[in-house]
């Protein structure tokens, strides 16, 4: 069955905005006289509603304007392009020129949505490789605690006022965005926590946004096929700091470049850590983990401390929730509140992160979407951190990306768990056959003497991996998490690993 791809949030009530209007706030050229209101904006017909305006940017392979004719039946009322592409279009509309449009996509995205500085919730926004996701569910679960209606928006799903509503991509393109932040605004939300990717910045999706306080949690391994090495990579991350896209930050120091982050930050920055010989301003300490929870403490170096505890296992995780309330603290909101708010736990639910899918009896099966060395080095000890028995590792690579991390990955699985099961992931157009053999021999010349097993398709896997577990044992199950496809040669497939590895244990006489 092929997956449907969620469509694109817009709110239901727009005060329309004269084209007239837009041109002069911008200084743009009028190509083609003429007046248009507008209620919305796209840069894809695909997505192009009546009313839009179709803003025609140059391609690799074709120039939007190509497709002025497509947007135009679809009701485009008003386009902006650059010089060539008004040469390529030929209709009695109005036309504006502004060259370079794809650098100016956000802020005429927030000036046709309304979204001005002044005008916008309390946004936050969290970037880096790992705990992104984790972080911007912790804050808006803490903001709910604190009386805040809130909105999200990270890989898993949107949230607009309790309304949850799958995600397209992790950091939506910027018309998307704005589109978004109206309709959260159209639903009365007052806090906003975003997740913000590394191609979010480089891609500009975040223009025409200034967040509040924005947040580091850590820089590895990851997305060099987008970014060619780790200096290029963090160098995207770091722009979040500066003071056209936020006020305050908060950097977290448990990896070398929070530090590096520190000194080069351009917006007045706090620090995080739970290393005992680094300094910061804040301080988590896990207390007690299990397989329903792990407590924390959190204390300033101005004398605050709380206790609270997440519904989740790992270590990591707590660190995660600590620079939430940092994140916070910095954006207003007294410690003492937050205390309070918290002191019975943070209740977070987080989609396909170290979610435990199985029940009282027989092992524990764990669902998780981390996808780079790292991560798992996290997950597999949080893992074994609550696991009496052998831990048995499922897990495969994403086909078409960063292919460097895959021998670390398989080297991080080996070294951590009792069994390894190797299987696939979302091939997309690779050989799946091909990324299995990588991963098996990495693997293998980690620790030779492991318990290896390469099984194909993951429907397989899983069915291995629980047949070979027994009680007290934990099974990780790396990479799927909340998805709910994979992708194939393409083809979205509809596909579930958390109900896979239900089916599994049902299958296998647990309950």
């Amino acid at each position: 069955m092929k997956e449907s791809i969620p469509p694109i949030l817009r709110p239901d009530h727009v005060t329309p905005v004269h084209f007239s209007n837009l041109v002069r706030h911008f200084t743009l050229e009028q190509y083609r006289a003429g007046e248009a209101a507008l209620t919305g904006i796209s840069m894809n017909t695909a997505d192009l509603r009546a009313g839009d305006l179709f803003v025609a940017m140059p391609g690799l392979k074709t120039h939007g304007a190509n497709f002025a004719a497509k947007a135009i039946e679809l009701g485009a009322a008003a386009i902006i392009t650059d010089a060539a592409g008004a040469e390529l279009i030929d209709a009695d509309l109005p036309i504006a020129i502004l060259e370079n449009p794809r650098q100016h996509l956000g802020e005429l995205a927030a000036f046709v949505y309304g979204n001005s500085e002044g005008n916008l919730p309390l946004l936050f926004g969290t970037t880096g490789t790992n705990g992104k996701t984790s972080t911007t569910y912790l804050l808006e679960a803490m903001l709910r605690q604190l009386g805040r209606v809130t909105g999200l928006t990270s890989t898993a799903e949107r949230h607009i006022a309790g309304e949850v509503i799958v995600s397209r991509l992790t950091t939506p393109e910027s018309t998307e965005m704005h589109a978004l932040i109206a309709r959260m605004r159209e639903k009365q939300v007052s806090a906003i926590a975003v997740e913000v990717s590394a191609q979010a910045m480089t891609q500009q999706r975040v223009d025409g946004l200034h967040f509040d306080v924005v947040g580091f949690t850590n820089l590895s391994h990851d997305h060099l096929d987008d970014y060619g090495n780790m200096e290029n990579y963090f160098g995207a991350k770091a722009l979040l700091f500066r003071p056209e896209h936020a006020s305050r930050g908060v950097v977290c120091l448990d990896t070398s470049y929070g530090a590096r982050l520190v000194e080069q930050s351009e917006i007045p920055v706090v620090t995080i850590t739970h290393l005992d010989d680094v300094a910061a301003d804040y301080i988590v300490e896990v207390l007690q983990q299990t397989p329903e929870f792990t407590e924390f403490k959190l204390y300033s170096q101005t004398g605050e401390t709380l206790v609270s505890r997440i519904p989740i296992i790992g270590a990591h995780m707590a660190y995660n929730a600590g620079l939430a309330i940092a994140m916070l603290v910095e954006a207003g909101f007294a410690f003492d509140e937050i205390a309070d708010a918290i002191a019975d736990g943070i209740n977070v639910y987080m989609p396909g992160r170290t979610e435990l899918v199985s029940g009282k009896r027989g092992p524990n099966v764990f669902v998780d979407f981390g996808h780079s060395p790292d991560a798992f080095l996290n997950t597999l000890a949080a893992v074994r951190s609550v696991t009496t028995g052998k831990v048995i590792m499922v897990f495969g690579a994403d086909g078409d990306r960063d292919a460097t991390k895959r021998p670390d990955m398989a080297r991080v699985s080996a070294e951590g768990c009792d069994l390894l099961v190797i299987t696939d992931h979302h091939p997309r157009f690779e050989d799946p056959a091909s990324i299995r053999a990588t991963l098996v021999a990495s693997a293998r010349q980690a620790r030779p003497e492991l318990e290896i097993h390469e099984v194909s398709p993951p429907e397989a896997a899983i069915r291995l991996a629980v047949s070979l577990a027994a009680e007290g044992d934990s099974i990780l199950w790396a990479g799927p998490g909340h998805q709910d496809y994979r992708d194939i040669r393409g083809v979205r497939t509809v596909y579930s690993a958390r109900q896979e590895a239900r089916d599994a244990l049902r299958e296998a006489g647990w309950t």
